[in-house]
């Protein structure tokens, strides 16, 4: 399950800078998940392709990830926006509540940097 959230985060970030056949074959086989049998067939390229180009096409966004960490700072930007709704549910004054929230911004901005 974790591997299937990988990759379509990989492709929810990266998937446009994909080529068009990438993006194809990669949704068949992801979010169609059809087999590498039946993606051949419909293609009409070999088995081998299809598995060589799912390969390539996850390594080639997971460079990109390593390159632009876009996933990264989606992450941590979601821990952030999570922590101030905890800290507002949570503040027992307003100057507690004040302290944590410019506490996470200050975070924010330092994923952004």
């Amino acid at each position: 399950m974790e591997k299937i959230v990988e990759q379509g985060l990989l492709y929810d970030f990266y998937g446009q800078l994909l080529t068009a056949h990438q993006q194809r074959i990669y949704e068949q086989a992801v979010y169609e998940n059809l087999s590498y049998n039946e993606i051949a067939e419909a293609e009409g390229i070999s088995r081998q392709a299809v598995h060589d180009l799912i390969r390539r096409t996850t390594a080639l966004m997971k460079r990109y990830e390593n390159r632009l960490g876009m996933i990264r700072r989606f992450r941590s930007m979601r821990a952030a926006a999570d922590g101030l709704c905890e800290a507002a549910g949570k503040a027992g004054t307003r100057d507690e509540l004040a302290a944590r929230v410019l506490q996470i911004a200050q975070q924010i901005r330092k994923d952004l940097d």
